[in-house]
């Protein structure tokens, strides 16, 4: 099993620019371009919503005009959240970046074999991700003046740009970022049953939490990491996509701490956490059994064993492989998570 990547380095994830340049030792010459296997899920197999075939003109997340004679079939994608988009639209990226990285930390779609990985999300190798000849890129970047925009341009294939995430509405952002990738692809009708599915899922979860007669409505989410021997918790605090799932199932978010005002994420020590009170303490699942898991960390800390939620035994594991900057069917895995949890 691939080892977890530091959580250090996930408070990172999806905020850093991709490097100016791809490199890598991909075999260009080697590579497959014929079209991967289609998304194979269920869903996928009984999907009868119609594709588009009309010219495509949006907008996107940096004001850029993106034209299309139709819409992308052959789509190269650089970030986790897009990559699960496109496969819940059904439509199976020619070429991904990190592909065993998106398949261990998100498991809300599987990604088919056949898909040409170009290597990491921050240095994608360009040759190998064009040999794939694609006729769209989705790309996550820090702004319209990104150097990798003008870079993947150079190659002559329209490039679709979008923003990770807005602490502002992190829900809406994160639908935002689905209908782009639909409307580019075609797939409108498809991206339309989803989100409808998405607040049906909403409203039945919130349902379930209310008639549930929990002890506290107050929680926060945090995950961490240990650092030189002391545990570094980073709360999911307001405008965090994972904490408006909260508050929309009828929760409160016990983190008022500063948070940054892309992805809503704080940052604090054991201590710290006095300030949350009763709330219930949910936290990330982990990949693996390692020496330094934070969780066994906070075990063994006596301010942690003092909080009402310890003591008391409210504190809830997520399952392993929730990517929390996901898509839809990311958020749904959340929402499932937050009712198993509180509702047992």
């Amino acid at each position: 099993m691939m080892k977890k990547a530091p959580l250090a380095s996930l408070a990172a994830l999806g905020v850093l620019a991709l490097a100016l340049s791809g490199c890598g030792t991909t075999d260009v010459a080697a590579q497959d371009t014929a079209a991967p296997e289609s998304a194979t899920s269920a869903e996928c197999s009984a999907d009868d919503t119609a594709t588009s075939t009309d010219p495509v003109t949006l907008t996107d997340d940096f004001g850029r005009t993106v034209e299309l004679d139709k819409p992308a079939e052959r789509v190269a994608v650089l970030e986790w959240q897009q990559i699960e988009d496109a496969l819940t639209l059904c439509v199976t990226p020619v070429a991904v970046a990190d592909a065993e990285g998106y398949s261990t930390w998100d498991t809300a779609e599987v990604l088919p074999e056949g898909v040409t990985d170009v290597g990491t999300r921050q240095e994608p190798n360009l040759e190998a991700l064009f040999a794939t000849n694609p006729d769209l890129v989705i790309v996550e970047a820090s702004g319209a003046d990104d150097e990798i925009i003008a870079q993947l341009e150079a190659y002559d294939v329209p490039v679709l740009a979008t923003i990770g995430a807005d602490a502002a509405d992190p829900i809406a952002k994160m639908l935002a970022t689905f209908d782009l990738i639909a409307q580019a692809t075609g797939r409108e009708e498809r991206a339309d049953v989803v989100k409808d599915e998405f607040d049906a899922y909403l409203a039945d979860a919130k349902g379930e939490l209310a008639d549930a007669d929990l002890a506290t409505t107050d929680f926060i989410f945090f995950d961490g990491w240990v650092d030189g021997g002391n545990v570094a918790i980073r709360p999911f605090g307001q405008g965090s996509l994972i904490g408006e799932i909260g508050e929309e199932l009828g929760l409160t978010n016990a983190w008022t701490g500063e948070v940054d005002p892309a992805y809503g994420l704080g940052q604090t020590d054991i201590e710290g956490m006095v300030a949350v009170g009763e709330a219930n303490l949910l936290h990330t699942g982990t990949v693996d059994d390692t020496e330094d898991d934070f969780v066994s960390a906070l075990d063994s800390n006596s301010v942690w064993e003092s909080l009402p939620a310890v003591e008391e035994e409210r504190v809830y594991s997520f399952p392993a492989g929730i990517w929390t900057f996901g898509g839809p069917r990311s958020a749904q895995q959340i929402i499932d998570a937050y009712v198993s949890a509180l509702s047992k």
